[in-house]
């Protein structure tokens, strides 16, 4: 799951706290808007776990600060110059690695893009089906091959417009948002004292 990854990629803006990844996150790549932020904390262990990652501060009201380890910058590095493989069940890999490298100032997300759209093609190239379905197993190879044809060009049309669509809106980069994120329960109505 790429999550840990766009972490990492996120936290090469500068220290953050989990609550602010997760809200990150949520913001530059929204179909993950869904992961909860004791996803996050127990990623955050894991990462620290394997000294990608490290706690040596917090804010103000004792929040751990987590900050990148030279090997956790590395792998950051290397997840935005390697694609995901195309395959249609790591499309929301591909989503995060896309908009989270667009969202980040001197990513390389033109890079990432053309890599992926290079993945995808060659995935293309593959999967356009031969034409022979005489037998029952061959109609179902030609029915999968099928499927992950329609899956590499939707995958290329995506990437494409994800390409234009940046390039009109100009420099796509968002840095770490300074106000904190809400934490805790939303206030409920006041109930009456009945004193």
């Amino acid at each position: 799951m790429a999550v840990k990854d766009a972490i990492l990629a996120i936290l090469t803006l500068g220290s953050a706290y989990g609550l602010q990844l997760r809200d990150e996150l949520a913001a530059r790549a929204p179909h993950r808007a869904g992961v909860n932020v004791g996803q996050i904390y127990s990623t955050l262990d894991r990462l620290v776990r394997d000294g990608l990652i490290r706690s040596d501060t917090a804010t103000d009201d004792n929040l751990p600060l987590y900050t990148l380890t030279p090997t956790g910058h590395a792998a950051a590095s290397d997840w935005l110059g390697v694609p995901t493989a195309p395959d249609v069940r790591n499309w929301a890999d591909m989503a995060d690695q896309v908009l989270v490298a667009s969202s980040l100032p001197g990513s390389g997300w033109r890079k990432v893009i053309a890599m992926q759209l290079d993945s995808w093609t060659a995935s293309l190239a593959d999967a356009v089906p031969s034409g022979d379905d005489s037998g029952s197993p061959a109609l179902r190879v030609e029915l999968a091959r099928s499927a992950d044809e329609r899956i590499a060009r939707a995958a290329i049309d995506w990437l494409g417009d994800v390409d234009a669509r940046l390039t009109a809106a100009g420099d796509p980069s968002v840095p770490l948002r300074s106000t904190r994120p809400l934490r805790g329960r939303r206030p409920g109505p006041m109930l009456n004292d009945h004193a």
